[in-house]
C-alpha cells in the first residue's frame, strides 16, 4: 500500500522531532503494510515552509537509516504546498516538490476558506502539466458548508486526497460523516495518513479502511489503492463525474 501525504522528516515542520520519532512512525507505517510513503512537509505554510533541498536531502538520509535497519519501506519526497499566488513560480523554479517527481501536487487550502483565486491557480498549475490535489478537504469549512465549492475545482481538474484519521473518526464525527459523503459523492480520488507523529496524529491507515468495508464501501477502497499506486507511477487516475450537480439534494443533506 501508499501513502502518499505523511509528515516525517524530523525538526523541520510539526512532524516528528528526531531521527529516532521520525524512524518509529516509519516502522509503524511498515507494521501497517505500508511500502510506499511520499514526504509532504509543509512548504509556505504560516509557520512551516521546508526547502526543497531539505527534503531531498532528509529523505535520502531516513532511506539509508530504513535500508541499514532493514525496514521494508521507499520514501519519495513532496511537499505539502500552502496555496499562494507565487506556486507556479515556485514550481517552475524547482523550490517546491511535487509527489515523488510525477505530476501531481499535493495543495492545501486555508483551514476556513476556499480563497477566491484557488481556481486561478489550479487552471495555471494544469497549464504546466500538474494536476493539483486538494489535501484532507473534508477538513476545510468552506467546503463542509458548501461542498459544491470543491466540485468545482474538481471540474477545473484537482482532484482530492481524503484523510484516514478523518475516515476513522480521529477528528470527530462530523469529520467523518462529511468524509464519508465526499466520498460517495465521487470527490476523493486519494487516500493518504497526513500522519504527523504516533500519538495525537498517527497513521490509522488501516483503521480507516476497514471502517470503509464496515460501511460497505468495498468499491471505494479498491478505487483509492488503486490511484494511490497509479499516482506513484505518474499515470492517470480513476475519476467519476460528481454526484453533487446529478443530485442537488446530496448536498444539502451538509
Amino acid at each position: 500500500m501508499i501513502d502518499i501525504h505523511s509528515h516525517i522528516l524530523f525538526n523541520v515542520d510539526d512532524g516528528p522531532k528526531t531521527l529516532e520519532d521520525a524512524i518509529d512512525m516509519l516502522k509503524t507505517a511498515a507494521n501497517e503494510g505500508i511500502t510506499d510513503i511520499i514526504s509532504t512537509s509543509h512548504s509556505k505554510h504560516p509557520q512551516f515552509d521546508v526547502p526543497a533541498q531539505v527534503v531531498t536531502e532528509q529523505v535520502k538520509q531516513l532511506q539509508e537509516e530504513l535500508d541499514y535497519r532493514q525496514i521494508p519501506l521507499t520514501i519519495h519526497v513532496g511537499h505539502e504546498v500552502r496555496l499562494n499566488d507565487k506556486l507556479v513560480e515556485l514550481y517552475r523554479a524547482k523550490q517546491i516538490h511535487t509527489l515523488a517527481n510525477t505530476n501531481y501536487l499535493l495543495l492545501e487550502l486555508p483551514s476556513n476558506s476556499v480563497p477566491h483565486y484557488t481556481k486561478n491557480i489550479v487552471q495555471a498549475l494544469m497549464e504546466e502539466g500538474i494536476t493539483p490535489i486538494i489535501a484532507h478537504p473534508e477538513r476545510n469549512k468552506g467546503i463542509a458548508e458548501k461542498p459544491e465549492r470543491l466540485e468545482r475545482l474538481i471540474r477545473e481538474g484537482a482532484i482530492a486526497q481524503i484523510t484516514a484519521g478523518s475516515v476513522a473518526g480521529h477528528f470527530g464525527k462530523s469529520i467523518q460523516k462529511l468524509s464519508l459523503d465526499l466520498i460517495r459523492g465521487n470527490l476523493v480520488h486519494l487516500y493518504g495518513s497526513d500522519a504527523h507523529n504516533l500519538s495525537t496524529r498517527p497513521f490509522l491507515y488501516k483503521s480507516g479502511l476497514s471502517y470503509l468495508e464496515k460501511k460497505k464501501m468495498t468499491e471505494f477502497v479498491d478505487i483509492l489503492l488503486e490511484n494511490n499506486f497509479n499516482l506513484l507511477k505518474n499515470r492517470p487516475l480513476t475519476l467519476f463525474e460528481p454526484e453533487i450537480v446529478k443530485n442537488r439534494k446530496w448536498w444539502n443533506l451538509f
